[in-house]
């Protein structure tokens, strides 16, 4: 053991100092999983709504909002060395309630898992039509991730380190070509070829598209070595994926007249569009996986009193998600996804009000941190937590006012405070923490 790579990952328990990374390699997977093909979706509704100054001002207030989140939730989870599920037992959702919070990361990025792999399957099918059917493309897909999301964040490192550079490539290929029958100048002070968009909608939907994300951020930065690296991986992650891809796109909507931009890329490279389809997702859904595992490792622990083991979690997770792609099933979940998305923003505000300003089981995380072991117990549940994360999560689906995702975020961080002033922040019960055995801790290298 003392020589093998810790695949386990630290589901249950703290990274441990040794097994921390430098910034640049966690940066390259942060600028994977924010240049996403969807950033380039992103960049193409943009351009076809705004001028390229208005898409640039939207980039950048929307990643200024992002990393600011980013860095507040990913100190948390740098400090702690814990994931976002097994962390919220002690940031205000004691046991049920953060049980609950793994079983919502579980069920939703799984889902995204499946969407993503069956649209990867289409492009692949695009790619070899007849070679194999489409439900065939799915399963090879998912299960390709699955092998490479099994060995942790040492595999989905390797991932980055290839896939970051082709879309880069294949992304610059894709705009060249097409940029080239234009002329750039009048791309870049031309007006909007579609219905007008204001600079703060277009903030918003740079914001929304990666909150979730932003919530879940401490799964990669309780790999961090200290607060300055997260500031440098989350702003250079960020900054890059948002800009280069995000306006990558708007350029090429601006060209084409059009914001369908898988139709852009593949009309004008041909088989480089769906060379550019398949990466694009493939950095994406390690870690819809990745972090899907390990809340439902989370959330059996606490409701089962079982300890899984990540890798054997992963396996199951992603056949399930790779088999329900092949069926067509996640389609007429798109919906429900959606809606189980409003719940992530609540859990960061609250997150960050308990750990920050009420402080109410601080302490107990302090006083471990240096023995890199869990408090001995953690509130049974905290029913304040749950009035909060309903009421924000209500008022996030149903309030279209501003950035939704943002209000209901603020909201459950002002109501959480004013909870926690009035006395009402309280855990009912006790749970005894199951500490994770000493092999599912071990240092890589150790």
């Amino acid at each position: 053991m003392a020589r093998m790579a810790h695949t386990d990952d630290f589901a249950l328990s703290r990274v441990t100092p040794e097994a921390r990374k430098p910034w640049f390699g966690i940066a390259v997977q942060r600028f994977g999983q924010v240049s996403a093909l969807s950033q380039f979706l992103l960049g193409a509704t943009l351009g076809y709504s705004m001028t390229f100054g208005e898409a640039v001002l939207a980039f950048l207030f929307g990643s200024i909002i992002l990393e600011v989140i980013m860095c507040v939730v990913g100190f948390i989870g740098q400090r702690e060395g814990l994931n976002t599920a097994l962390l919220a037992r002690w940031t205000g959702f004691g046991e049920i309630g953060a049980s609950l919070v793994g079983l919502a990361i579980g069920i939703s990025l799984i889902g995204w898992f499946g969407i993503q792999s069956a649209i990867s399957a289409q492009s692949l099918d695009a790619l070899m039509p007849g070679a194999l059917p489409v439900w065939a493309w799915s399963l090879i897909f998912g299960l390709a991730v699955t092998a490479i999301v099994a060995f942790g964040f040492v595999g989905m490192q390797w991932l980055a380190n290839v896939t970051v550079p082709l879309f880069l490539i294949l992304v610059g290929w894709s705009v060249i070509t097409e940029l080239s029958r234009h002329d750039l100048g009048e791309l870049l002070t031309g007006p909007a070829p579609g219905p007008a968009m204001s600079v703060w909608a277009g903030t918003g939907i740079v914001a929304g598209g990666l909150i979730v994300g932003a919530i879940i951020t401490g799964d990669m930065t309780r790999y961090n070595r200290s607060r300055a690296d997260v500031v440098k991986q989350t702003v250079v992650g960020v900054s890059l994926g948002e800009f280069v891809i995000g306006l990558a796109g708007v350029l090429l909507a601006h060209a084409a007249g059009t914001g369908d931009i898988v139709a852009i890329v593949t009309s004008s490279v041909g088989f480089i569009g769906l060379f550019i389809v398949l990466t694009g997702t493939l950095k994406i859904n390690d870690w819809n996986l990745y972090s899907s595992s390990l809340g439902l490792v989370n959330f059996i622990s606490t409701a089962f009193g079982k300890n899984l083991h990540r890798v054997s979690t992963t396996i199951v997770l992603g056949v399930v998600g790779s088999v329900l792609a092949a069926v067509g099933i996640l389609g007429q979940f798109t919906s429900f996804l959606i809606i189980l998305s409003v719940a992530f923003p609540p859990i960061a505000g609250i997150m960050v009000a308990e750990y920050y300003i009420v402080r109410r089981w601080r302490p107990e995380l302090d006083a471990t941190r240096p023995a890199g072991t869990l408090p001995a117990t953690a509130p049974r549940i905290v029913p304040a937590t749950i009035v909060v994360w309903l009421v924000s999560s209500l008022v996030g689906y149903f309030v279209t006012w501003g950035i939704p995702s943002l209000l209901s975020l603020f909201l459950s961080m002002a109501l959480y405070v004013i909870a926690g002033k009035l006395g009402l922040v309280r855990g009912v019960g006790v749970a005894t923490t199951r500490q994770a055995p000493a092999s599912d801790s071990a240092p890589v290298g150790a």
